[in-house]
């Protein structure tokens, strides 16, 4: 396999004398004469012409930014070395995720490495035979399928797609004995701003799913007023009716819940990221609203015929309900020790997955909640993947990985308490030299911050070790334990790699999350620069050794960092960021599905906070900023491809110290949910190699 052949930029490295990169400036960019007013306060904004995509002087400048990303990183020399080195990393066994029973079927994804897409599979389980149900590989890796939902008997199966990273998915049915696709295809079903969400009936002649309103004939579909519509198989989609959502939100987000048999179906539904759910039942054709958001409700699933709820109200770490066919509450698991992440059926009780910090593990309870065990997984360095299981059946799949452990999943037997391995990768090379190690930092206001660091054996703190620090801290997203695969190329030469778990994501509770919100939301950026401050006090590395990278909203954080402490970094890497918080919300349409993790602009605090951290509006002119990379993708549903291209022109503008800012728009990609094999392989070895060049991997 050939990454050049994805990215061209890769068959440049080692290609270009350095010296002569060196002299390179990037394309000047036009001020042009622009602001807005917020509560009394005038915010010019010299680079909004930039946000036009469409307009020819924005394409031409595009254009001349990739081709001088393309001849700085080509002469970067050690890129080739280490893109090959990547590569080979890639190559593992062939890979599983998102394990799901239905019928007496496991459906799964499964990825052959260099094979652009999963395919989706299915087999009778235990102990059938893997067949392949969907293979998209032939039309060339830029279709992706984003989820897929078995029927009750696992007859059917619904599954949804989308082009070039845009995430606009397109549900298309099977039949799974036949393999044959059926006429019904459906489009605009979700995904980006509103997330993929589909139920089928008990007689599974149709099924509920969450629909975007279809926009008139030639007009794009504007991504708001998502609501719940039902199909009957084999007719026309444009009859489809809308069941539930018509007037809920502007900013609906649904997640549909459909119990064993499908006989019941509970909806949690959101207004916007990051906030709480209301729990809604169905019960004969009537909806019931059981919780309200006071709750606090983040996830649920159904054992037998009771839908256990998650809700962090005065339960900072969670505590489970129970809710009854006809609506009734009970509590079912009080708050304990350990954040929920996660419940699943299993036998007559269910399975929990927790985590405090950088460690999960799961436990088993009975019907009535009664704690029976915790598994036997490993009690440190491992992420737990969604749990596929089936009440009544007392096996369960869990899929986990570690930081050196590839993906592997085992069944669980309830009975017993014993696991066995179903299924595990094989990697391209030995982890095993590879050593984990925890560090506390302390933030601005006294909070501790687990900071996880990975070296080889025999690579000890030195004061100056060439360090990547990765963080995200938001919408309740935690980040876990996962196998770092071929970023080992990076430890093999001397390097480090660090992951700290800040506040912002749900790691140690519902509490460590709203931490990171709206007004608290600078919580976060103390946070991953105490983390940066530890890892130099404990000789890891030092400011000159020191890189930074994070995406989305952690594309945000790293904004923030060279804004707030441009002097800490040597290095830093955004992905698909925002770094204009202010037009974020006003101008995209993600940005109002944002609110309740950001805020609004329109509360003058809010504001007044927001201001003060957004990454653009903090570029100060004169100012000795590390050499920066950013990227982003023009079909972004999730964050505008023009937060990159302002960001990247103001600190090419302002900065001082003659390293480079660079910015690499892919021009059939979006946000990364998709992404071929290729693409993703791509990501990893221009990260690595502009770390490599810029922090002086050895």
């Amino acid at each position: 396999m050939s990454l050049a052949r994805y990215l061209p930029l890769l068959a440049l490295i080692a290609c270009t004398p350095l010296a002569v990169a060196a002299r390179q400036s990037p394309p000047p960019t036009p001020l042009h004469a622009a602001s807005s007013v917020f509560h009394g306060v005038t915010v010019n904004d010299p680079y909004r012409w930039l946000e036009n995509a469409g307009d020819p002087a924005v394409e031409t400048w595009i254009a001349a930014q990739n081709a001088y990303t393309e001849k700085v990183l080509g002469a970067m020399p050690d890129g080739q070395a280490l893109t090959a080195r990547v590569q080979q990393l890639a190559i593992t066994s062939t890979t599983r995720s998102s394990p799901q029973l239905a019928g007496g079927t496991l459906f799964y994804l499964q990825e052959t490495p260099p094979a652009p897409q999963p395919q989706l599979m299915a087999q009778t389980w235990p102990n059938g035979t893997p067949r392949v149900l969907v293979d998209l590989n032939a039309a060339g890796g830029n279709t992706a399928i984003t989820a897929y939902w078995p029927s009750p008997s696992g007859r059917y199966l619904a599954y949804g797609t989308a082009e070039g990273g845009s995430e606009l998915t397109t549900i298309h049915v099977l039949d799974v004995a036949s393999g044959k696709t059926l006429a019904d295809a459906l489009p605009w079903a979700g995904g980006g701003t509103t997330p993929q969400g589909l139920a089928w009936d008990a007689d599974e002649k149709g099924f509920t799913y969450v629909r975007l309103p279809p926009p008139p004939k030639g007009e794009e579909v504007v991504q708001f007023h998502a609501a719940l519509v039902h199909h009957a198989l084999g007719a026309p989609a444009a009859g489809d009716t809308v069941v539930f959502g018509k007037d809920f939100s502007k900013v609906a987000e649904y997640r549909l819940l459909p119990s064993p048999g499908a006989k019941q179906l509970a909806v949690l539904a959101n207004v916007g990221d990051g906030g709480p759910a209301q729990v809604w039942l169905r019960s004969d054709g009537k909806w019931n609203r059981v919780l309200d958001d006071a709750a606090n409700v983040r996830f649920a699933d159904w054992v037998g015929e009771r839908l256990v709820v998650a809700s962090f109200e005065h339960a900072p770490r969670g505590k489970l309900l129970a809710v009854s066919v006809d609506g009734k509450v009970a509590p079912l698991v009080a708050e304990r020790a350990g954040a929920l992440q996660q419940v699943a059926p299993i036998a007559d009780g269910f399975l929990v997955v927790r985590s405090w910090g950088p460690d999960w593990w799961t436990e088993q309870y009975d019907h009535a909640g009664k704690l029976v065990r915790r598994l036997p997984l490993p009690a440190h360095g491992i992420g737990i993947g969604a749990i596929a299981g089936e009440a009544g059946q007392a096996q369960a799949l869990i899929p986990y990985a570690g930081w050196t452990l590839p993906g592997r999943w085992v069944e669980y037997d309830a009975a017993s308490g014993k696991l066995s391995t179903v299924f595990e990768v094989k990697s391209a090379a030995d982890y095993a030299k590879v050593e984990v190690s925890r560090i506390d930092a302390t933030s601005k206001d006294g909070t501790r911050v687990p900071v996880t660091v990975l070296a080889m054996k025999g690579v000890t703190p030195d004061g100056a070790r060439p360090t990547i620090l990765y963080g995200y801290g938001g919408f309740d997203i935690p980040v876990a334990p996962h196998f770092i695969g071929a970023e080992l190329a990076w430890l093999e030469r001397g390097g480090v790699l660090a992951f700290a778990n800040l506040r912002g994501g749900n790691e140690d509770g519902e509490a460590w999350h709203a931490q990171g919100q709206k007004l608290a939301k600078q919580h976060v950026f103390d946070d991953f620069h105490a983390a940066a401050l530890a890892l130099i006090a404990r000789r890891w590395t030092d400011r000159a050794h020191l890189g930074a990278l994070g995406g989305s909203n952690g594309g945000l954080l790293m904004g923030t960092q060279i804004v707030q402490h441009p002097g800490d970094y040597r290095a830093v890497v955004g992905m698909v960021g925002i770094y204009d918080m202010l037009r974020h919300e006003m101008v995209f349409a993600n940005g109002a599905y944002n609110v309740p993790e950001y805020g609004s602009i329109a509360d003058a605090a809010q504001f007044k906070a927001t201001l003060a951290y957004s990454p653009l509006q903090n570029v100060t002119p004169h100012t000795a900023y590390p050499a920066v990379l950013l990227t982003t993708g023009v079909n972004d549903p999730r964050v505008a491809p023009w937060q990159s291209r302002k960001f990247a022109a103001a600190l090419q503008a302002a900065s001082t110290s003659g390293q480079p800012v660079l910015l690499l728009t892919r021009m059939h990609a979006g946000h990364g949910f998709g992404a071929p094999f290729s693409q993703r392989v791509g990501n990893t070895a221009l990260m690595l190699t502009f770390f490599a060049h810029e922090l002086g991997l050895p």
